[in-house]
């Protein structure tokens, strides 16, 4: 009895010191985090004695980023492409003959550039064939800094120097690529080539290159969705999932004779032929030679029992000859296989909406832009301005006024995209979405009345706070999830999400404005034209494979991120690096410990390489995001209806209190010159 009572108290002694134990581990931790925390702002400190001091280059990259913070982010969009989609394939591109040393060259400088690297083999093939020669002098300007350009360049022989305004940044050699940046989209030069002797160079131009890189895509799409379809339990799938199966399909190889499947083996993998053939064989029991049941060749299909559940195989599969196959997975299947998934935001509006939308309607329409009057400046950019307005007849209703300079959007080829902002905003009804209330014109511009939302951009509520907590981030991100499942429901990619293009109204709601880039592309169909914010753009975009509705969850990710840290993860000194960065992926960013393990998770969720395999754009649609960890216990309910109290409630005395927005200079030009955009009246009714 003694012995057992000593056991028990050794045990309680070996218990507390555990404890005790854990607990001095966790004050070691704070601890640790506690100094981090005081070297990272001692450092801060010491940088900025540094710079006062003794500057340099990284401390003015540290100041020039710091002030890019500070700086609203200029979105940016590629000219739409002149070819019609079907015709992609009919077209002929040029070939320029080159020596196989050249050839050679070429390739090697593709395969070294971070950004032409990403490109496929036969994408490759296809640019080093298209590229044609080029020949410049000593003392000659191959790219001149502000200059627009549209090609983009391999050295083959010579040397050139790279200059930014007074500084020499660099010499260039034989095979080295510049001036990559022009092949994306439509964009001025950030720097200066001098040919240093007379050089030989190859190049090629944004049109050719994106066609070469579309084709790529549509022709490798449409041709993995033909052969899904010829599989009989696959032919009543819906459009959009047929789509995306087609774009998680991976390329294998296997060479003649190896087995791809052996009977009795586990396999959760489903194969489509390709390229090659192979054989279907049995072994019975009791039979050493096995039995021969059939040849497979291109378009045939095996193994789809895997997909059901049943992952026992009971036939060999063994290449006839050189092999390619197509395979998906059982998880991948199932987690694409279902319905469009429930959509927060309800399809019909009921009558009792429906009456108001007609009446609000009927009451604009009445309204001529005369019958309102400018209080104050909300926002200055590239496209115009945002003015609150006022109604003169009933002075306690104020409005936001978008005014947008005709000859910016002729200008900058954004015809197309301001009239789907249009279309687009003025059929959302949406607590998340900015409401549009009517559109005019006068001779030099177009106006947008929108709904005023006084609470400020949430941009200016981060730069002065520098970050969030989880709950206020959860809180936004909630509010861009219920308009993402509003847009996606009915077709429409957003394109645009940012801090920037975010406003809380006066109760602190969050909605999304500006919908210059939205577009209405149909279910399991993709667009092509480049546009985004930089940091945002998801990689399908850079690398020009045709992008959908997976590109906003993208897009949500980066969104998170940066509510949480004050900063985006993906960020370089300038659009080029930003996208080279963008492109080695979301895992090779180190987050931040201040990034809790569920929100960390859920980004590196919404930020997949494989659009098919990001969060919400699987058969769940936003309910996988909802039911993420990250968001357990979130009134998603109370958010919809607007019962939940936000995070941050702004100060907004009346309609007129325009302190929430930063101040602006008063807009100089009163009264518009006569029209000389080339604006076509004739197709734009009141407006757009």
């Amino acid at each position: 009895m003694g012995t057992l009572r000593h056991l028990q108290l050794a045990l309680r002694e070996k218990i507390e010191e555990l404890r005790q134990r854990d607990a001095l581990i966790d004050d070691l931790e704070l601890e640790l985090d506690q100094k981090d925390d005081l070297i990272q702002k001692l450092q801060r400190e010491l940088d900025k004695y540094r710079s006062v001091l003794r500057p340099s280059a990284q401390t003015e990259e540290t100041n020039q980023a710091q002030e890019h913070q500070r700086t609203k982010r200029q979105a940016i969009s590629a000219e739409p492409t002149a070819l019609d989609i079907q015709q992609i394939s009919d077209v002929s591109l040029p070939c320029f003959s080159k020596s196989p040393q050249s050839k050679e060259l070429i390739k090697g400088a593709i395969m070294e550039n971070d950004f032409m690297k990403n490109l496929e083999v036969s994408q490759i093939q296809e640019v080093v064939d298209c590229m044609y020669p080029v020949e410049f002098i000593e003392d000659s300007y191959i790219i001149e800094e502000g200059d627009v350009g549209s090609l983009v360049y391999v050295m083959e022989e010579g040397k050139v120097e790279v200059t930014k305004g007074d500084v020499k940044l660099c010499t260039m050699g034989p095979g080295k690529v510049f001036g990559e940046l022009a092949i994306l989209y439509n964009c001025t030069r950030t720097a200066t080539i001098k040919a240093l002797s007379n050089a030989k160079l190859w190049a090629i131009d944004r049109q050719c290159f994106q066609v070469i890189m579309m084709r790529t895509g549509l022709i490798k799409h449409t041709e993995y969705m033909q052969f899904l379809r010829s599989v009989p339990s696959l032919q009543d799938l819906q459009e959009d999932i047929i789509s995306k199966l087609a774009d998680v399909l991976e390329e294998t190889h296997y060479e003649n004779d190896e087995y791809i499947i052996r009977q009795g083996a586990h396999g959760d993998t489903f194969f489509i032929i390709s390229k090659g053939k192979v054989t279907v064989t049995r072994q019975d029991p009791g039979n050493e030679e096995p039995i021969f049941l059939s040849a497979l060749s291109r378009g045939d299909w095996f193994g789809e029992k895997a997909l059901q559940g049943e992952d026992v195989r009971t036939t060999n599969v063994i290449a006839a000859e050189d092999v390619t196959c197509l395979v998906i997975d059982r998880e991948s299947f199932r987690q694409l296989i279902g319905g469009l998934g429930d959509v927060s935001s309800k399809e019909f509006e009921s009558a009792e909406l429906q009456a108001k939308f007609e009446a609000e309607a009927e009451f604009f329409a009445g309204l001529d832009q005369k019958d309102f009057k400018i209080v104050e400046t909300l926002g200055v950019g590239g496209f115009g301005r945002v003015e609150l307005v006022q109604l003169r007849s009933e002075e306690s209703r104020t409005f936001a006024m978008k005014i947008l300079r005709k000859r910016h959007i002729v200008d900058t080829h954004q015809q197309e995209h301001i009239r789907s902002e249009k279309m687009i905003m003025q059929e959302a009804h949406s607590a998340f979405i900015v409401r549009l209330y009517r559109t005019f014109q006068d001779s030099q511009y177009l106006y947008m009345l929108m709904e005023a939302c006084l609470g400020g951009e949430l941009w200016t509520v981060l730069r002065d706070r520098e970050s969030f907590d989880d709950a206020t981030t959860r809180f936004y991100t909630a509010c861009v999830v219920e308009a993402f499942a509003y847009l996606h429901h009915r077709e429409i990619i957003y394109r645009d999400l940012k801090p920037e293009n975010i406003i809380l109204d006066h109760r602190g709601y969050a909605k999304l404005v500006d919908f210059g880039f939205a577009k209405k592309i149909g279910f399991g169909k993709k667009t092509w034209t480049f546009c985004g914010t930089p940091e945002y753009v998801a990689p399908e975009i850079i690398l020009n494979k045709g992008h959908d509705v997976s590109a906003d969850y993208w897009s949500l990710g980066i969104l998170m991120y940066e509510l949480l840290i004050g900063s985006p993860p993906f960020s370089g000194s300038d659009p080029m690096n930003t996208y080279n960065i963008i492109l080695r992926g979301i895992d090779m960013i180190e987050f931040p410990k201040r990034i809790s393990k569920n929100a960390g998770h859920l980004i590196k969720r919404l930020c997949r390489d494989n659009p098919s395999e990001r969060l919400g754009n699987q058969k769940n649609g936003v309910k996988d995001i909802q039911k993420h960890k990250w968001f357990e216990g979130f009134n998603f309910e109370g958010l919809k209806n607007t019962t939940l109290t936000p995070p941050i409630i702004p100060a907004v005395s009346g309609p007129l209190d325009t302190s929430n927005f930063d101040s602006f200079p008063k807009d100089a030009e009163t009264f518009p010159a006569d029209e000389d955009s080339g604006w076509d009246f004739a197709n734009c009714s009141d407006s757009t």
